[in-house]
């Protein structure tokens, strides 16, 4: 039986009836034919509670547990985030790494017992990185039971460290095809490579035991204490970027494209010196391009050493340092005659001479970053005034005491004078000083064939690195770090690497930032029903936002049903 509708034509518009019908055989017509068992009327005049007597008068029939006539019930289960880990997917076949990954898991490299599940461990660990960072043991409750991934089920945190191993085995091959597949697949202009350091820290009382490292860096796994060969640990002390002087740390590096994509990390013992990772940073990337490359870096690369090393291990280079009243470059930059010439909408550059050098310097001078230096000296001024003021009326101990609670932050004691009479007042005139320097930078260049042009936009391109760093660390949570032995250490610097690579293609592609495209795309979910038919899974509609940030991305909408599983009969 079934409900059938039927019309008629009136002069206020089309009427529709509803009848409860069946289908008899007519052997005369030799078809079914309807046969109309119960006329509802009219359907805008339908007594609605009176069907729902009849439909609960007639379940009486049926016996307990038995599914009533009109279909199936579904029983809501549950909902996941979807659309993240979709997109992220889509990207992560569009530049062919599960394929790259299927082909290092040839025999004799380590191969995994199931190749195909570890890729799907390897990129849930990436997408865990972009969309929700945790440590492994929460990823793989993550991937388990809070996202959805295609092709991934349960997942346990040994599969997890089991394929990160399986990574850190096959990373030299690996990153050496990514580079390569990104280039081509992206069209990557990798003529100018900027690299930069950073160093995370780990919460430890001692550092790592010495071991012997081959001429990469690597542990060697000798054990003899006269061995020249034999250094610190992986974890040891060195000079911090993260101001943790006092924690064993790692240095890592990254090398930037133009376009903002990382193709490249690196990670050394704490202790490494900048010409030791020049130098093996080159060695490493001339083997996949013999196009020239120009090392970007800003004035945290140490000074002397540092620009020795480019210079012996690259010939070219572009250092920039922000230019302060005490600097031993700014007057002689300043004195130097010359007139800016515009290069861009908020930078002008004017080529100087510093001193006796091979090296060339360029002056650049950005107007939006001059009102940003002078807004914030602003605030420092207008906190330190704060700060002093009454303090003429304190005892000289209260006031020493003063002083050197503003002498612990040194964005303040810059701008603090000490009269003779030891009262505390705002230095005017180093105030008027960098007033004169807003928004100017020195650049050191030695690449004799850089137009000035040239120097101060690969400069520029340094925020890129900057911003790769910042991203690293807040987004994608670089620290802390969790794991203990080497191999998983570089593993996980890896992972994040990787995740970096996915956001930054699909930023570039939708041209906005990846924690607005994170929110709209986690509101994408799969949801899943359960019913005494069985269970089906649907991805939940789209909306408008979410299909223009897909189009923007060039991917597809995902297909409406994600899975359907019959009951066991």
């Amino acid at each position: 039986m079934y409900v059938k509708t039927t019309t008629r034509k009136a002069k206020s518009g089309t009427i529709r009836y509803l009848h409860l019908a069946h289908n008899d055989w007519d052997a005369s017509k030799g078809r079914s034919v309807p046969k109309v068992l119960y006329s509802f009327g009219r359907e805008d005049k339908l007594d609605r509670d009176a069907v729902r007597r009849l439909v609960a008068s007639l379940s009486q029939l049926m016996r307990p547990g038995q599914t009533p006539p009109g279909g199936p019930h579904l029983t809501f289960a549950e909902s996941r985030p979807y659309g993240g880990a979709y997109v992220l997917d889509q990207l992560w076949h569009r530049l062919g790494m599960a394929k790259i990954l299927a082909g290092l898991a040839s025999p004799g490299r380590g191969r995994p017992r199931d190749a195909a599940a570890a890729e799907r461990v390897l990129f849930g660990l990436v997408a865990n990185r972009a969309l929700a960072p945790s440590s492994k043991l929460a990823a793989s409750e993550w991937m388990s039971h809070d996202v959805c991934i295609n092709g991934l089920g349960e997942v346990s945190d040994d599969a997890c460290y089991r394929a990160m191993d399986w990574l850190h085995q096959v990373h030299g091959e690996l990153e050496k095809q990514v580079y390569l597949a990104a280039a081509g697949l992206l069209g990557l202009e990798v003529d100018l490579l900027l690299f930069d350091t950073t160093s995370t820290y780990f919460e430890l009382e001692e550092a790592d035991e010495a071991v012997t490292r081959n001429s990469r860096g690597e542990e060697a796994g000798s054990e003899d204490d006269a061995d020249p060969a034999r250094s610190a640990g992986f974890r040891t002390y060195g000079r911090s970027r993260d101001d943790r002087d006092d924690l064993p740390q790692i240095v890592i590096g990254l090398a930037v494209t133009r376009d903002g994509i990382p193709v490249r990390v690196w990670c050394w013992p704490g202790n490494t010196t900048d010409a030791t990772l020049i130098q093996q940073v080159r060695s490493d990337v001339r083997e996949w391009s013999p196009a020239k490359i120009i090392w970007v870096a800003d004035r945290d690369l140490s000074p002397a050493e540092g620009r020795r090393a480019l210079r012996r291990n690259t010939g070219s280079y572009i250092i920039g340092e922000k230019l302060r009243p005490d600097s031993p470059h700014a007057r002689a930059a300043l004195s130097c005659p010359g007139r800016y010439r515009p290069i861009a909408a908020n930078l002008r550059v004017r080529e100087v001479r510093v001193g006796d050098t091979e090296d060339r310097f360029v002056l650049c001078h950005s107007p939006d970053a001059a009102a940003r230096d002078a807004a914030a000296r602003g605030r420092l001024v207008a906190d330190l005034e704060g700060r002093i003021a009454g303090s003429d009326g304190l005892t000289a101990a209260k006031r020493a005491e003063l002083r050197r609670r503003i002498a612990a932050v040194p964005g303040l004691d810059r701008f603090l004078r000490v009269t003779p009479g030891g009262l505390l007042r705002v230095d005017k005139a180093k105030e008027r000083a960098e007033r004169d320097l807003d928004g100017t930078y020195l650049l050191r260049c030695a690449d004799p064939d850089l137009s000035a042009e040239d120097v101060a936009l690969g400069y520029k391109q340094l925020l890129e690195v900057e911003r790769s760093w910042r991203d690293m660390k807040t987004v994608l949570k670089l620290r802390p770090v969790y794991h203990r032995l080497e191999g998983r250490i570089r593993a996980h610097v890896l992972l994040c690497w990787l995740a970096l690579l996915l956001v930054r293609v699909a930023e570039n592609k939708a041209g906005d930032t990846w924690t607005r495209m994170r929110r709209e795309l986690d509101r994408i979910h799969i949801v899943t029903f359960t019913g005494s038919t069985g269970t089906f899974q649907q991805v939940t509609e789209l909306s408008d936002p979410a299909r223009d940030l897909l189009a923007r991305l060039e991917t597809d909408p995902p297909r409406r049903i994600f899975h359907l599983s019959p009951a066991e009969s």
